[in-house]
């Protein structure tokens, strides 16, 4: 049996080759899994795997499954939809299924390396997006991402909810409450201007989390005495010198309008 991956570079290795398995399957061998996908058949699903195979099989028997199972019954709308949007649909689901296995995966990596492995995947042309020849289809990954990963993972808040429901019996031990370090359009001397994003809350981040907080641009995360700006339209913060904003002109910036909203406002 396979390792199961556990670093980013693995997972990343893991997605690229059951992609390509897909891939196979939806164009250079489209007529075969057609044919393979009879809808007087059982509930069948298209799988991709780790050697770059796929395979038209029916569902895991395992509850719960090893990892999660690909879209169920694909075989059953063949005859009921053109070819092309039939293959449009499976394409999609195939997609969902990557990212589910690679975040099954990924769930015990922390913020900033699930923020590495959105950057390796934002430059992959989905499934969707190779069977229709488009690049739109991930245009705006970068931001999704950034958004989600800000996030704590389900893994993680559970975690934190057994960490606080559980009884200790060393309560000197226990966190007097922790110091929010976000940063507030933070200069080398400091907090200079806060936004309108920066609200108190009684559930603060913990520093270490708050460590992990990702550069919209280039991906790494916040050091001390580094100069920050938050756009003050999305949630995405960004190093000074990754947006060619200086401390000086902070200052005069009355709301910060990132490069992704600027964009998105001006396509609009």
């Amino acid at each position: 049996m396979a390792s199961i991956p556990r670093t980013v570079a693995d997972i990343f290795g893991d997605y690229c080759c059951r992609r390509g398995g897909l891939i196979n399957a939806l164009t250079h061998d489209v007529d075969t899994f057609f044919a393979q996908c009879d809808s007087d058949e059982d509930n069948l699903c298209l799988y991709g795997y780790p050697d770059g195979s796929w395979e038209v099989t029916l569902p895991s028997h395992e509850v719960p499954p090893v990892i999660p199972d690909p879209a169920l019954g694909i075989n059953f709308a063949r005859n009921k939809m053109s070819r092309d949007e039939w293959l449009y649909l499976v394409a999609v689901h195939s997609d969902s299924w990557l990212f589910n296995v690679a975040f099954f995966y990924a769930a015990y990596l922390n913020k900033n390396q699930r923020f590495t492995l959105f950057l390796t995947f934002k430059c992959m042309m989905s499934t969707v997006a190779v069977h229709n020849d488009s690049y739109s289809f991930f245009c705006y990954r970068t931001r999704l991402f950034s958004l989600i990963n800000r996030l704590n993972n389900v893994v993680e808040d559970v975690k934190k909810w057994n960490a606080r429901n559980t009884p200790r019996i060393d309560k000197s031990s226990e966190a007097s409450g922790s110091k929010s370090r976000i940063p507030q359009k933070i200069s080398s001397d400091g907090p200079s201007k806060s936004t309108s994003k920066i609200v108190e809350d009684s559930h603060v981040e913990s520093e270490e989390e708050q460590e992990e907080t990702p550069c919209g641009r280039c991906g790494e995360v916040y050091q001390k005495n580094e100069f920050w700006i938050a756009c003050d339209f999305c949630p995405l913060w960004y190093h000074g010198n990754c947006v060619n904003v200086t401390t000086t002109l902070a200052d005069e910036i009355d709301k910060y309008e990132c490069p992704l909203c600027a964009q998105k406002r001006t396509k609009a």
